[in-house]
Order: C-alpha cells, then structure tokens, then sequence
C-alpha cells in the first residue's frame, strides 16, 4: 500500500504540475497571442532573435512550444533559416532560466498568488484581466505541485527502494541520460521534468550524479518534441527543429559522457556553498548557454541542413486547397452530411478571411501594390464561397429537415453572410485607406499605429476563436467570444479619445493622419463585429442573452419622478 499510495501522490503531484505549466501558457496565448507574430517576425540580427527566443520561452514556458511556433512560420516563408535558428536556441536557454526562478522556494507567496488570480479570473469580465488572473493560478500552481513533490518523496527518502534505483542510475548514466529523455518527450515539458529533478536532488533523494544525467536526458527529449509534433510539415519547417535537435541532442550526449568519466570536481568547479540543487541549475544554464556559440555558424549551417532534408518537388494546383469549395452535391441526399459540408465550407470562409485580413496592417507601414492584389484576389474567394452556398443551401430538401437542422442551416448562411461583409470591410475599407495613405504620404503617429496594431491583433485571435466556436459549438467559447465585441468597443473608445486629446495638444503626425486613424479604427471595429456574430445564436439558443442591454424597470425614486 505505501509504494500504491507513493505513485498516486507523484501522478498527483506530476498532473498538477502539467496542468499548470498549461494553464500558465493558455493565458498568455489568450491575452497576448496575436502580438507574438509581429514580435517574432521583426528579429532581425542573431542577437535580437536570440533574446526574443528567450522572452518567448519564458512567457509560454516551453522551448518546444517556440520551437514549433518557428517551424510554422519557417513553412510559410516569413522567416527564414538564420533567424529562426537562434530563436529557438534562445529559447533553450529562456526556458532554463525559467526553471532558476520557478525553483526559488516561494510559499510565502503562494497565498498572495491564488488570492490575486482568483480575484481577477473570477470577478472580472475584462478578457485582459480574466486571463492575467489565469496565468497567476497557473504560477501558483506551480509553486503547490512542487510543494507536494517535495512532501510526495520526503518519506521514500531514506527507503530502501530509492537508494538501490539511485546507485543503479549512477552506475549505469546512459540510462539515466536516456530516462530523463523519455519522461520529457512523453510529458511534453522539459520544464516540468527539470523542476521534478531539481526538487528530488535538492531533498537528498538523488545523488548530484544522476540528477545531471537525467536534466542532460531531457534536453535530448525537449529537443525530439518539437521534430515528432512538426512531423507533418514542409522541409522548410522541419529543419529547424531538427538542426535544433542535432546540435543539442549530440552536446548533451558528449557533455553526460564527459561529466561521468571525469572527476566530478574537476568538470564542475561549482562553488562549494552552491548546494546540489543550484548546482543542478546551473548545469542546464551554462549548457544551453554553450549552445550560444553556435549563433555565428547559423547561417552556414543551413546548406547541410538542406542536403539532410531537401526540398521535395510538388505539383501545386492552380490555387490553395483552401481557396476550393469542399460541398459535395451528393451529400444532398442526407441532411446531416449536407449540414456538415456546409460547417466546413463556412470554416474555409473564416480561414480565408483570416489570411486577408492578417497582413492589412503591414501595408500601412510598408505598402505593398503587389500584396494589396493578392488580398484583393482572396476576397472573390469569398464572393464565390457564399454564392456557393446560397445554390447549395437551395438545393436542400429542407421539407424532410427537422427544425433544429433548418434553424442550423440558417444560422450557418447567416456567418456565410457575416464571413463576406467582413471581407469587403477589409478590401473596400482598409485596404482604400492603405492605398490612400501611400498616395498622400500620411505618416501615422507611432502612438496611433500602437492602438491600431492592438486593435488587429485581438481580431486575429478571435478569428482564431470564432473557427474554434464555429467546429465545437461550446457555450463558453461562444461567451468568451461575444465579450470580445465588449473588449474591441473598449479599445476603440480608448484609441479615439487618446487620438483625440493628441490632436487637442497640436500633434502635427496626429493631425495630418486624423482621418485614416479614426476611420481604420472604426473599420476594424465594425469588422470584429461580423467576427464575433457567430456567438449570438448559440447563446441564444441556450438561454444566454439577453433580449435587450435597456434597463427594463427604474428604481423607485426615478418611478416616483417618471
């Protein structure tokens, strides 16, 4: 019974720890995610990639999450070999300094933490604040699951089972090596792997030895996540993760054969005082900080990397599989089938929207002639996707429908419609003011194109959502969504009234670019309105909106008036 009642707690203590790295990146995607893009994309020299790197994995505590964020935008050619490269060795080394600051003993703030993020998640509807207050659990969190893998190994500590495991792992380092591999490529967290080692050494249960070996393993395992989950993608894509998994994984191996065939003094200087822990910290820092020497052969590495993983000759269509219809006419026979061509044709309709719209805001500060056509192209996608459905949709035999079928397929052309109206906001409306603006030479105020960049960055992340909604159907993804339209109406006011008290003080940029501020402003407001419309049948059909925002009834002492 004590070995069962051992497992469980550690499964416990373990899930915890998962689930709260989780939750911590969850909330940061959430709140900030669009604004990663823009972020990662604009590193330019291998220093500033490399520190972006950092910041990345410290923000969404994985380096494999990073690393397969740069392997997708490698397939889409936004960013290149030699930049993505350093990103994501940044991003080795963000992460285990990541794991210095989660492992400082901090219960005395644990309280502060829950109190703090309780208060923001649950008795706010602001999304900003709910997800701040997510990602505060999410520490605290944290700081319990390693509380409890502290108190889950204390009793087994001087148990006659753990010693004989330790003295096996510390004769036999490989497999060590290899265990602390495999623990993080199937938990999927090097980070969650690393603070379990770090808590086991620092309560004596391990020796330093092994604890080496085991950190040194799942670097190995961090470096395989990112290659098995981008499995899929072009070669483009996957020489990144696997050039990351080259250099990282072989240093690993070298450095867990160096470190026990040597002298353990004589390979780690450490300081005497440093205590096993830190030492075991300060290991995986100095390592991944090694890895930095590799930023100058970045770029030459690439040619190799090619001769690995060639680019592979595709016939490509005439068109992006996205941009062709998927309804089927012999789905007409069966409603169900026809419904759910009609949810995917929908979909393709939002993720098309989602391309046009992406790249708006960059030709306001670099207007491009060239990308302005190829958006515009992409809105007769549209036009096309919603006359196709309106034709499908007639074809239906609507008569052998239920009701809840019919009310479903009106609900789907009525987004069809939103879909399209959105569209030519963005093709009639903004891409009017980007044309309009070039032509002028109208420079916006740096103040300006902030609120505006944030505006697009919340629209992107909710096309994001709203695709999401649009395949689940969740409740609470729709509410999510529908108080998005609250959170766009708020930036917007606040843009307008900060545009406004600049013109008030005489600011010539603001002045000169007043109307194409104002007016972008209100384009993407009224855009994120058709985004967001997804989400009113879906509460409504579960009793979740409300019939109107008036107040219905005065207070007494307005009636007495009245």
């Amino acid at each position: 019974m004590a070995i069962l009642s051992f497992l469980v707690q550690l499964a416990g203590a373990t899930m915890l720890l998962l689930f709260a790295v989780r939750m911590v990146r969850t909330g940061i995607e959430r709140a900030y995610g669009p604004s990663f893009r823009r972020t990662v994309t604009s590193s330019g020299n291998p220093m500033r990639a490399t520190f972006v790197g950092v910041v990345l994995a410290i923000v969404l505590q994985s380096s494999a999450a990073v690393a397969l964020l740069i392997s997708g935008f490698a397939a889409t050619g936004i960013i290149g070999f030699a930049t993505g490269l350093p990103i994501i060795l940044g991003a080795d080394l963000g992460s285990a300094l990541l794991i210095q600051i989660l492992s400082l003993r901090l219960d005395w703030l644990t309280p502060v933490l829950l109190a703090i993020g309780g208060i923001l998640f649950l008795k706010t509807d602001r999304r900003g604040l709910k997800q701040t207050g997510r990602i505060v659990l999410g520490i605290a969190f944290i700081l319990i699951s390693l509380r409890f893998l502290r108190e889950t190994m204390d009793p087994i500590r001087d148990s006659a089972f753990l010693p004989a495991i330790s003295a096996y792992l510390d004769r036999d380092f490989l497999t060590a090596f290899l265990t602390g591999a495999l623990l993080a490529f199937v938990m999927h967290s090097s980070v969650a792997v690393i603070l379990m080692c770090v808590t086991v050494v620092a309560i004596g249960a391990l020796p330093l030895s092994v604890g080496m070996s085991l950190v040194l393993g799942a670097n190995l395992g961090s470096a395989l996540i990112p290659v098995w989950l981008s499995r899929g993608m072009s070669a483009p894509a996957l020489r990144l993760p696997y050039a990351n998994l080259i250099l990282r994984g072989s240093s690993a191996l070298a450095l867990v054969i160096v470190i026990n065939r040597a002298p353990l003094g004589a390979v780690l200087p450490f300081l005497p005082d440093m205590g096993d822990a830190q030492s075991l910290i300060m290991l995986h820092i100095a390592f991944n900080t090694a890895l930095l020497l590799a930023l100058p052969f970045c770029r030459t590495l690439e040619a190799p990397m090619k001769r690995l993983i060639p680019d592979v000759a595709e016939t490509i269509p005439t068109a992006p599989l996205h941009h062709r219809t998927v309804l089927d006419e012999k789905a007409l026979e069966m409603p169900h089938m026809a419904l759910a061509c009609l949810r995917r044709e929908v979909l393709r309709m939002a993720q098309v929207l989602q391309e046009m719209v992406g790249p708006i805001m960059t030709l306001y500060s670099d207007f491009d002639k060239h990308q302005m056509q190829n958006i515009r192209s992409q809105d007769h996608v549209l036009n096309t996707a919603l006359d196709g459905i309106r034709r499908y949709a007639a074809k239906m035999p609507t008569e052998n429908m239920h009701k809840p079928a019919q009310k479903e397929l009106r609900e789907l052309m009525e987004y069809a419609i939103a879909i399209e109206a959105a569209g030519d906001i963005a093709v009639k409306r903004l891409l009017t003011l980007t044309a309009e603006k070039s032509a002028g030479g109208i420079s916006l105020s740096p103040q300006g194109l902030a609120e505006l960049l944030a505006m697009h960055d919340r629209i992107m992340q909710n096309l994001v959502l709203a695709s999401n909604v649009l395949i689940s159907n969740d409740i609470e993804s729709a509410r999510l969504l529908l108080e998005e339209k609250t959170e766009m109406r708020h930036l917007y006011r606040i843009s307008r009234k900060k545009h406004l008290k600049r013109l008030s003080t005489g600011h010539n940029v603001s002045l000169s670019s007043s109307d194409i501020h104002l007016e972008t402003a209100n384009a993407l407001k009224e855009l994120n309105s058709h985004i967001v419309s997804l989400a009113y049948p879906i509460l409504y059909r579960e009793g979740q909106l409300l019939e109107t925002r008036l107040v219905t009834s005065l207070p007494d002492e307005y009636a007495d008036q009245a």
